[in-house]
């Protein structure tokens, strides 16, 4: 919801319940049928048309039923914590594999996948695995959502911080969005932040590290950040938390 409201200030127009039914090249444009839930049809007259359909698993063409390796409803390789198939010398990481398709995500499977197969102990903390769109402005989001906190029964508190109050944000005047944490409400312990602004790709790894190690929001708030630079958002954020933010 936030990221549509900058992008409408930004002249971009949302038509979310149009289903695409023709598109056709003229001359050197699209003209892109279209119709809404009522039936209306509208047309759209477009320089470029982007189409996102959405991923889903490679697997076809492998042969993967030949020699027995065991798939699931979505033709996701099987595999069990170490990354290991029902064939003992098979492994699978990545995007054929259960979790978000993220190329960080694969790669750091790939790593703990190497060190299972040499007799090491390879892991992945999949609550730290952050996902990042790359818009303008960034949004970058890690660990828990409301939602799904909520659906835990997991008292959470809030910290927000709006970058209209970070004063590098001003000053380069890119002071859109905000970095929100969320912490357990007994423990304080980071179960997930979100940031929508500059760099906001590049400050979720702050958030990251800190629930690698699992810290509390009060960890982050009592560590020194320079000044001025974005991360200081994030401290801020973290001092919400508790309601002590200095500078909103």
């Amino acid at each position: 919801n936030e990221i549509k409201k900058k992008m409408k200030k930004q002249g971009i127009n949302f038509h979310m319940q149009h289903k695409v039914e023709n598109i056709k090249t003229i001359n050197s444009r699209a003209l892109v049928s279209t119709k809404d839930k009522d039936g209306n049809k509208k047309d759209f007259d477009c320089d470029v048309v982007l189409i996102s359909v959405g991923r889903k698993p490679n697997t076809t063409g492998l042969n993967l039923e030949k020699i027995g390796v065991a798939l699931d409803e979505k033709k996701r390789i099987k595999t069990n914590k170490n990354f290991q198939t029902n064939l003992d010398n098979i492994y699978a990481i990545g995007d054929v594999i259960v979790g978000p398709m993220l190329a960080h995500k694969a790669e750091d499977e790939g790593i703990a996948v190497a060190e299972n197969i040499v007799g090491q102990s390879g892991h992945v903390n999949y609550d730290t695995i952050p996902g990042v769109v790359y818009t303008t402005p960034e949004v970058a989001s890690i660990g828990k959502t409301e939602e799904q906190l909520k659906e835990l029964n997991t008292k959470y508190k809030i910290g927000k911080f709006s970058f209209m109050a970070n004063s590098r944000a001003k000053a380069i005047d890119d002071a859109e969005g905000f970095v929100k944490i969320l912490a357990d409400e007994t423990t304080d312990k980071v179960l997930g932040a979100h940031i929508i602004g500059p760099h906001a790709g590049e400050l979720i790894a702050e958030i990251g590290v800190a629930m690698e190690f699992g810290a509390s929001s009060e960890d982050i708030a009592r560590t020194c950040h320079a000044h001025p630079t974005f991360s200081e958002a994030v401290k801020e954020a973290a001092l919400s938390v508790d309601k002590r933010a200095i500078h909103s």
